[in-house]
């Protein structure tokens, strides 16, 4: 019987072209880039490649990485074109360098879906090591952006976890933080336990990990032991602290319930910036032995990992880190930005107000007081920002109900309608009121606020056309006028009905024409206007951002907008109210 060697692994297409490339790159540009090896092909897959950049002349300064006269590489090239080629060495004298991945993967690529093009070939790649070396002699890395970059380079994440949500400042020191299940797929981190249900967590500082924190217990008691990863240490040398202080919290927390632990890893180059965050997970089997060993003998005479637990594998929590200290909002450059912390009132939760009320709540106000007595029934919810749940609720109980489950840190009040007298203080203690209601009793209360000296609230009201809900007119009475926006709304209307250029805002002056407007149901049913949920969407989202321009330096006047798709012209229009 003869035994056959199976046949060598050839490289494919795709691998071939960009060998020939790289040969030809080599020959054009030696020196400074050699191939030192044979290309070899792995059972899986994969064509590694030897090379050599020279870098004795590129510059270095102080802070920089230090470089020898020239530095060796693989050159890895996957199978398909779709992935990009990856470089790494075959040591670690680059670990803690911004952009290397576990100490020895150059990360070339922040987000190859929109940096590699598989048409490019090797070319690309060689530059943006060449790049790569010259940013790091030089010490041009922004450290304080390089992504994960105190934690290995590389995203600690389990699939199957629950995302851990952080919104508290975290200490570098030994704490205990507690863990409370919010969803099943949500666990929210707090310095107090939040029910009886929390569970005991600590909170352990650590220096740095350059190459990670590993996946087994032993693993993460050997990383997070000092100095640094260029001294391996071994599982028995173990940091008894971090041993201590898990068995000490599995003890206070349930039988068969899994043991987490928070590391806050200190940043390398910015030790004064808020720690970075890792969130692992013991499994319960591995948190009971935990608990079986405490018992038999105080979790600070554990002394070395036992045996038993050393390759017990460890999962690692995705982490929403939302402290403020680490997060930057994403609308901060956007007109809504002006609507953070603000205390807003709206009036009317329908077909704007709704929206309206989630877009200033999604923009960061503090605290909004709702009125609406109207009901939730099903035909709203075309084009409302309510849900089935909301059926036969109240607008302002329903739309509170909705809001709250946007932030859990929003005030929300629910207010009487207009003219009630509660509301007499409205325009001096909020800082901005809508009126979204269409109601003239409710635009005459606003009238009556407008009048009261040293008024703090911008006044305005928000509608739409009656035919299509594509027109927008937002109406502002600036605090420093006791001008109404009646005495507003008259003076600009008859300027706009006189202007032919704005003639496709005329409608929302004109009394609709009998049929024009919507009766949504049989009978004595209350005419409304036509529009769907993308229509008053769209236009009350640039209602609220003309709002939001406006809110730094509110000037007294009406701003009228037109959807795209309504063919109306112009699509924006601001006519101040005329003073002095």
């Amino acid at each position: 019987m003869t035994k056959h060697k199976p046949p060598a692994a050839r490289p494919s297409p795709s691998q071939r072209r960009l060998l020939e490339e790289l040969t030809a790159l080599a020959a054009a540009h030696a020196p400074d880039l050699r191939i030192t090896g044979r290309p070899r092909t792995g059972t899986d897959g994969l064509v590694t490649v030897p090379i050599s950049v020279r870098t004795s002349n590129m510059p270095h300064v102080a802070g920089g990485l230090p470089l020898q006269q020239s530095e060796d590489f693989l050159l890895t090239l996957p199978a398909t074109p779709m992935i990009p080629p990856q470089v790494r060495t075959s040591h670690i004298r680059f670990a803690g360098t911004p952009h290397v991945l576990q100490g020895n993967r150059l990360c070339l690529y922040l987000d190859p879906a929109r940096e590699w093009d598989p048409a490019a070939g090797i070319t690309p790649v060689i530059n943006r090591l060449w790049q790569w070396l010259t940013d790091a002699a030089a010490g041009a890395f922004d450290a304080a952006t390089a992504l994960y970059h105190p934690v290995g380079g590389v995203l600690h994440h389990t699939p199957g976890t629950a995302t851990v949500v952080v919104r508290e400042p975290v200490p570098h020191r030994p704490a205990t933080a507690w863990l409370t299940q919010r969803t099943p797929d949500r666990l929210d981190l707090t310095c107090a336990p939040a029910d009886p249900h929390s569970h005991r967590t600590p909170i352990l500082p650590v220096d740095t990990l350059p190459l990670g924190a590993g996946s087994t217990l032993a693993e993460l008691l050997t990383l997070t032991r000092p100095p640094t990863a260029h001294d391996p240490q071994t599982a028995d040398a173990a940091s008894p602290a971090l041993l201590t202080a898990l068995a000490a919290s599995a003890l206070r927390n349930p039988e068969d319930t899994p043991q987490h632990f928070v590391l806050a890893v200190r940043h390398p180059t910015a030790p004064a910036t808020p720690v970075f965050l890792l969130v692992g997970r013991l499994p319960p089997q591995a948190a009971d032995t935990l608990r079986r060993l405490a018992r038999r003998s105080t979790p600070s005479r554990l002394g070395s990992l036992p045996e038993e637990l050393a390759d017990v594998p460890l999962a690692w929590c995705y982490l929403s880190d939302e402290r403020p200290e680490v997060t930057t909002r994403r609308d901060t450059l956007r007109p809504v930005r002006v609507f953070q912390d603000c205390h807003i009132h709206i009036w009317g939760c329908g077909g704007i107000g709704s929206w309206a009320a989630e877009m200033v709540a999604r923009a960061g106000a503090a605290h909004l007081t709702l009125s609406d007595p109207g009901r939730v029934t099903g035909g709203l919810l075309v084009r409302q920002n309510y849900t089935e749940e909301h059926l036969g609720m109240t607008k302002a109980t329903a739309l509170a109900s909705r809001l709250r489950t946007l932030r859990d840190d929003l005030r929300i009040d629910i207010a009487a309608p207009p003219p009630d007298p509660a509301l007499l203080k409205a325009a001096d203690q909020a800082d901005l009121v809508i009126d979204a209601t269409v109601s003239i009793t409710a635009g005459r209360f606003l009238d009556l606020l407008a009048q009261q000296p040293y008024r703090k609230a911008v006044l305005a009201q928000l509608a739409t056309d009656s035919l299509t809900a594509s027109l927008g007119i937002l109406t502002i009475a600036a605090p420093d006028t006791p001008t109404s926006l009646s005495a507003i709304d008259h003076t600009v209307g008859g300027h706009v009905l006189n202007d032919p250029s704005l003639e496709a805002y005329h409608a929302l002056w004109d009394e609709p024409d009998p049929g024009e407007e919507l009766r949504p149901t049989r009978g004595c049913s209350t005419p409304t206007f036509h529009g769907s949920a993308a229509d008053l969407m769209a236009t009350t989202a640039t209602l609220i951002n003309m709002l939001g321009t406006q809110m730094r330096h509110p000037v007294s006047g009406t701003h009228l907008c037109a959807q795209p798709h309504s063919g109306a012209a112009p699509a924006h229009r601001f006519i101040p109210y005329p003073t002095g």
